[in-house]
């Protein structure tokens, strides 16, 4: 009992005290009249009644006592977290549905976006279009005008129920395709899907005159939305509205069909200005240039004809009889032409035609002076071939 004293005089007061209070007088502690290493080795088949609980670590107080204190560790931890790990799975079920709900109202969104979404696909494939011939070939799927533009015809493919357009019903969604064809060239085409424009095309290219050898092409959205609270929005390269209807129909087209033909025109005006760029550098380089007077005038010529087909067959500066009659398709009309920049494209072409101009005015000056000096030269050398002949005559008299 003395040496058990000893080494429970070494230990802090808290486990001491412990150590008291279990040996009491009923049990006495095993004989330790051994050393303390061999006494504890000898003691280990001894059962006890205080640590039976941790005899598969070790039979000795001293590691019973850490043991009680780590299973009590162990038990108050089990019993505050169970409660957390009963909580957490319930917080994960219910994040996960938010999750699904909102998933699905996504995906909800974006497929009735798509449903009460229009492609517009804007085509340039050749200079003319005979209209007369078209809408006599066509006349199941002739929509009459309702205004004095003739420029344009409006063909509808698939439900002909409303052949005026007058319904409120929607065409985003339904098979219904609208096609407006222009007599200078260009076609729009509404509500067709991608693979089968070409089928569209070729209704036109019967008719069609002076095809060029690459198609122009642009690409619009129109978007419905009953719930809209004003009747048209702008986007980004989409425009929203209440309701598409026919008189909308012709100004969106109209607008489309005259963005896509001046981007042509305007191409082609660039052809020129490259090619008297070309000549400008040959001057600046040699001093003079060899282009025929021919290729000259070919290049005015081409230069005024495509001037011509933008003020007259395109009408850029006229505005549409439905947008005058209607203030709301005057509101589309407007924000249209300022979306593709027509103004401001027109006024680009304007001034490299200007640019041109400044150039034909003085290689033709120089060609005139060219052609001056060639007539001098002749002019001299006739007079020389006269005095010659005079002086001939002059000797042979004189003999």
């Amino acid at each position: 009992m003395r040496s058990v004293d000893v080494y429970v005089k070494t230990l802090g007061p808290p486990v001491r005290s412990i150590l008291y209070s279990i040996f009491t007088s009923k049990q006495k502690p095993p004989s330790l009249s051994l050393p303390l290493h061999l006494s504890l080795r000898s003691s280990s088949n001894t059962p006890t009644r205080c640590f039976s609980n941790v005899q598969a670590i070790s039979n000795s107080p001293i590691y019973g006592i850490r043991n009680l204190f780590t299973a009590s560790a162990r038990a108050i931890s089990s019993s505050t977290t169970a409660p957390v790990a009963s909580v957490q799975p319930q917080q994960q079920q219910l994040q996960n549905q938010h999750s699904e709900e909102v998933d699905d109202e996504v995906s909800k969104g974006l497929e009735d976006e798509a449903k009460l979404s229009i492609p517009v696909r804007a085509y340039f494939f050749s200079t003319s279009v005979d209209l007369r011939s078209l809408i006599e070939q066509n006349k199941q799927n002739f929509i009459p005008p309702t205004s004095r533009m003739t420029n344009y015809v409006v063909l509808k493919f698939g439900n002909h129920s409303d052949p005026t357009g007058t319904t409120h019903g929607r065409i985003s969604g339904s098979e219904c395709i609208y096609m407006v064809v222009f007599h200078y060239g260009s076609i729009v085409l509404f509500n067709v899907r991608e693979h089968e424009v070409d089928e569209y095309l070729k209704v036109v290219e019967r008719h069609a005159s002076g095809l060029l050898p690459e198609m122009r092409k642009d690409e619009y959205e129109v978007r419905e939305d009953p719930n809209l609270d004003t009747w048209m929005k702008g986007g980004r390269d989409f425009i929203r509205l209440q309701f598409l209807y026919i008189d909308g129909i012709r100004t969106i087209g109209s607008v489309l069909g005259q963005s896509i033909a001046l981007d042509y025109y305007g191409r082609q005006v660039d052809g020129i200005v490259a090619e008297f760029t070309d000549i400008n550098r040959q001057l600046e380089i040699t001093g003079t240039f060899t282009m025929k007077t021919k290729k000259l005038f070919q290049l005015v010529g081409k230069a005024n004809s495509n001037q011509a087909d933008v003020i007259l067959k395109l009408g850029l500066f006229e505005r549409s009889d439905i947008a005058w009659k209607d203030a709301k398709y005057g509101q589309i009309w407007e924000f249209l032409r300022d979306e593709f920049e027509l103004t401001e494209s027109f006024a680009n072409l304007d001034y490299k035609l200007k640019f041109v101009e400044h150039n034909v005015r003085f290689l033709q000056e120089i060609l005139q002076n060219r052609k001056s000096a060639s007539l001098e030269w002749l002019i001299i050398i006739l007079i020389s071939v006269e005095i010659a002949i005079s002086l001939y005559n002059m000797s042979t008299t004189s003999l």
